[in-house]
């Protein structure tokens, strides 16, 4: 079973590291590397994992419950309910991204229901958003192909913008814009999606019928089967899609009928907006700092990538068991199939091969925030001003 959560002794997490031996002076190589016994997923562990993050989310929904209709001094207890909701929640986003990995649980089946399951408490239909997440893997440090949340305008790009579009890129990617724009990635992005697609099938559809008349309108199933919309790539992710928002709208429904609309939208919208900020920001500082590895498509290293652009945090352990050891990102971008409760122990494990990778305190979170802007030439991140200020 999951050992017990080393943040109750309060120590601060050290990422191990040793120096490096003579041997290792050459060029570091993947196969270096002790991966394959770090690779098997535990049924049990995940099983207790899954119990000790969505058991606590219905305890404490239960505590709104209670404390919503509570004396008015009582109810200054929901604010550190709500914390730990957004801790929680926090938590069931990371165990979602273990199972888009397929690691979380031992077989694909489970991993899929357990992913779908925590979709639906984050709002987001998880098939859709891992095969994203499986591009960023696959490209890490590539910045010509990433695209996503943090997606980057090169150099050449932001100079050739307005002084008022410059303005806005950047305050586009100001760190209190995590906060709407999580909200956004979580609660609205999903229902939008689905709402454009399904325009985007009926227009397709109308217009082939219109084209062929009955005999189009006879083959409407077949053309709904082979029909790829620009908001899904597969049928499997458009049946996720409608299946996430059937299943997310009615608990929004059932949830307002049971705490009130008002007590439901106001913890609700509060709880998923800065659990969304939490995970945004520590994707973004593992991959966006001083010195990350920004190659473009010609060159581009996956070992560079995991070594060099993708950080390591310190950070409390408390914050650690909730993260569920992302900190512990150059090993996960190395082999994202290893489970993450064993990320910790695969780490320690290659200690003298990650001693030159990047580690991040958190102190250190608000400065990774100035690279937003990815010189092509130079082939690395930089900040707005020193885009305006190099030759």
């Amino acid at each position: 079973m999951e050992p017990l959560p080393c943040f109750l002794w309060g120590f601060r997490l050290t990422l191990l590291s040793s120096p490096l031996s003579a041997a290792q002076a050459r060029p570091v190589r993947r196969r270096d590397f002790v991966l394959e016994p770090f690779r098997q997923s535990d049924d049990r562990i995940a099983a207790w994992q899954l119990i000790n993050t969505v058991g606590p989310i219905a305890l404490l929904w239960g505590c709104v419950a209670l404390l919503g209709s509570a004396a008015a001094g009582l109810q200054l207890l929901l604010l550190p309910v709500l914390a730990l909701l957004v801790l929680f929640s926090a938590r069931s986003f990371a165990l979602m991204h273990d199972c888009g990995h397929n690691s979380l649980f031992s077989t694909s089946r489970l991993n899929q229901l357990a992913g779908f399951l925590l979709g639906c408490l984050n709002g987001i239909p998880q098939h859709p958003w891992s095969r994203g997440h499986a591009f960023h893997h696959k490209h890490n440090g590539n910045w010509e192909r990433y695209r996503g949340p943090s997606a980057l305008l090169t150099r050449r790009a932001f100079l050739d913008l307005t002084p008022r579009q410059r303005w806005l890129y950047g305050f586009s990617r100001h760190p209190l814009m995590l906060l709407p724009g999580g909200c956004y990635y979580l609660l609205v992005r999903p229902r939008l999606q689905l709402l454009l697609g399904t325009a985007e099938w009926l227009g397709a559809m109308g217009a082939h019928v219109s084209r062929n008349g009955l005999r189009g309108l006879a083959e409407l199933p077949a053309q709904t089967r082979h029909f790829r919309s620009s908001h899904w790539y597969t049928a499997g992710e458009c049946r996720d899609l409608v299946a996430n928002n059937a299943a997310v709208l009615t608990s929004w429904w059932l949830m307002g009928a049971w705490l009130g609309a008002g007590l439901f939208w106001a913890c609700y919208l509060t709880v998923m907006t800065l659990s969304a900020a939490i995970f945004l920001c520590i994707f973004f500082v593992q991959h966006n700092y001083e010195g990350s590895y920004a190659s473009g498509t010609e060159g581009w290293s996956y070992l560079k990538g995991a070594l060099e652009g993708s950080s390591n945090l310190e950070m409390p352990e408390i914050l650690n068991w909730f993260s569920c050891d992302i900190a512990f990102h150059s090993i996960h971008h190395l082999c994202e199939r290893i489970p993450n409760y064993r990320l910790r122990a695969c780490h320690a494990a290659n200690a003298p091969l990650l001693a030159a990778c990047h580690r991040l305190r958190i102190s250190e979170f608000s400065s990774c925030f100035r690279y937003i802007l990815w010189d092509d030439q130079a082939l690395r991140l930089i900040s707005l001003e020193q885009a305006l200020t190099q030759p």
